[in-house]
């Protein structure tokens, strides 16, 4: 229970004087990677610049202090940003007191939903979401981004909480109205990222380019020709907020923050241990479930909106030689002593400088080696990700993540529910009694026993489909009397599982044969034994393996048959030739 609720014991003793060295040096490199950052997703969140920048001194200390992660940095990112933007701004002006009220609401909440699944023990929750999911989401959140900075970029008017396609409609008709100050800004910022993040990879691309498009707003006089400034950041700490408790809003947010603790979650989790594939180290999910919800719900008393683990910053992070999650707190700290010093420079920092770079940072968030590899490997998977990316442009965000877990475990019932069931030979080219399957290789059948391998779990979904495969294979030929399940790739069998079994154990008797079992796992032979089952099947009809089922069941075979058949394919058949 102690390990639980303060978990930094566990990592306090690697703690000294070479892990404090490498832990200042990563903090010191992840707040300058975070400054730009936090601006960035503020805006797409549909909040005032410096709420990003809190929301990254709060979230990675409370997160550093009670997750599992040794080098997870969480704080803002650009997925949750797009998602608040989305869950809020129905409801309330985006920038406005009542948007930052909810927004700070939002986020209790779902850190109360992410403590919840955690004390629950569902850190495996987010194995149920796919990866095509994730990736669709991904992608069409991005797409998202970059069109909301369209009226940054181009300087058209764009009214505020417009859909995907609306958006792009209100582009193409002002198209002649384009303000070419405020394109050269943004493309200028723009490119110079790409050729910082080319030529000096060390530096902060996102802070450099930015400081290059405010000199560029500069020479051209943007301010003068509507080139619209950021404006000057409060130069302070996080000061302290209440989010709104009221049961009026606390309903209206609650779907839209299980939304938020969820794919936060899914976020935090998977770098988390993307992360520890690298670092060797053990990730324990569910106490990273409870680190993120105390961080956002710490974090909404603190001006902080919701955040989450962030990939680009904990892979830095661990790059950058990272040794205890005190990395992440340093961070935090060497920011807040950033912002009291430069913040009054935010002042001359142009908008369409920031929408240059968060075209930059909704470009790298599509993964196109990912999709590429899901639409060749799996149609079924290409169905989810073309669903989920476009309800993301064309839905609710959060209806968006529903559609495609809904999309995804109709597709993991459908496998389930039909099991893979193929026909098994004697491979006459090796010595040991190996089983091929027929269809990659033609062997010859005996004409009395029909083998099968059912590879998949017999439950109440699955009993119909293998109940008329198994008749399928067989009702073509008379001749087959018996048959042999090779069993030991069922994982589960369930009452609806064993009494299918039982039903065509009987079927089998009265075509004067049997149905047979080999090679249970330990978990499916408890459950017939259990059930009584494996009594009314018979208990010589169950063998430990395929040797001794064959040697047996050939002693039960017509031997008349055997006589004068032609396909001698087991050892036993060579008895008959003399």
């Amino acid at each position: 229970m102690l390990q639980i609720f303060l978990p930094f014991l566990a990592w306090w003793p690697l703690v000294g004087r070479d892990s404090l060295r490498a832990d200042l040096l990563a903090g010191l490199t992840g707040a300058v990677i975070v400054l730009p950052q936090g601006v960035a997703f503020a805006m797409i969140a549909g909040l005032p610049p410096e709420y990003g920048l809190y929301t990254a001194m709060i979230t990675p200390i409370v997160a550093a202090l009670f997750g599992s992660s040794l080098h997870l940095i969480s704080g803002p990112t650009t997925a949750i940003s797009i998602v608040v933007f989305s869950a809020i701004s129905h409801h309330a002006e985006p920038g406005s007191a009542e948007f930052i009220s909810l927004a700070l609401t939002l986020t209790f909440l779902a850190g109360v939903y992410q403590l919840a699944f955690g004390l629950a023990r569902l850190g495996t929750l987010v194995n149920f979401v796919s990866h095509s999911v994730v990736i669709a989401f991904t992608a069409g959140a991005a797409i998202l981004i970059m069109t909301s900075q369209l009226k940054h970029v181009l300087g058209v008017y764009v009214p505020k909480g417009e859909s995907f396609l609306h958006t792009w409609v209100d582009v193409f008709y002002q198209i002649g109205d384009i303000n070419y100050y405020i394109l050269t800004v943004a493309l200028s910022t723009l490119i110079s990222a790409l050729l910082f993040k080319r030529f000096l990879p060390r530096l902060p691309y996102m802070l450099l380019a930015m400081i290059f498009g405010s000199l560029v707003s500069l020479i051209l006089n943007g301010e003068a020709h509507g080139v619209h400034l950021v404006g000057e950041m409060p130069a302070h700490l996080p000061p302290l907020s209440l989010p709104d408790f009221s049961l009026a809003t606390i309903r209206q947010l609650a779907p839209e923050a299980l939304a938020v603790a969820l794919l936060g979650l899914i976020e935090a989790v998977s770098i988390a241990r993307s992360v520890a594939t690298q670092s060797h180290q053990h990730i324990n999910g569910n106490q990273e479930f409870i680190g993120q919800g105390l961080s956002n719900m710490v974090g909404s008393f603190f001006s902080s909106y919701a955040g989450s683990g962030s990939f680009t910053r904990s892979g830095i992070n661990y790059q950058a030689g990272a040794k205890t999650p005190l990395s992440a707190i340093f961070a935090a700290v060497f920011l807040a002593l950033t912002v009291l010093l430069i913040a009054p420079l935010s002042a001359y920092l142009p908008l369409a400088a920031m929408g240059g770079i968060i075209l930059l940072v909704g470009y790298n968030l599509i993964d196109f080696h990912h999709i590429k590899g899901i639409i060749k490997a799996s149609r079924s998977e290409t169905s989810v990700l073309l669903v989920t990316f476009l309800a993301t442009l064309f839905l609710e965000l959060e209806f968006a993540i529903y559609a495609g877990i809904l999309l995804s475990f109709v597709f993991y019932l459908s496998r389930t529910a039909r099991p893979k069931i193929v026909t098994l030979a004697p491979n006459p080219e090796e010595s040991r009694r190996n089983l091929t399957n027929i269809e990659r290789k033609p062997l010859p059948e005996c004409p009395q026993l029909k083998i099968v391998r059912i590879d998949g779990s017999l439950f109440f979904g699955a009993v119909s489909y293998t109940s008329s495969t198994l008749h399928k294979m067989t009702e073509k030929e008379s001749t087959i009397t018996h048959i042999l399940i090779i069993a030991d790739a069922i994982n589960f069998i369930d009452v609806a599982g064993g009494e299918m079994l039982v039903q065509e154990s009987k079927n089998w008797k009265a075509q004067g044969g049997s149905l047979y079992l080999c090679g249970l796992k330990m978990e499916a032979e408890k459950i017939l034994r259990q059930g009584g089952y494996l009594d009314e099947m018979g208990e010589n009809n169950v063998f430990s393996s395929k040797e001794p089922a064959i040697a047996n069941i050939f002693k039960r075979l017509d031997a008349e048959q055997c006589q004068t058949c032609q396909h001698r394919i087991f050892r036993e058949c060579q008895d008959f030739t003399k």
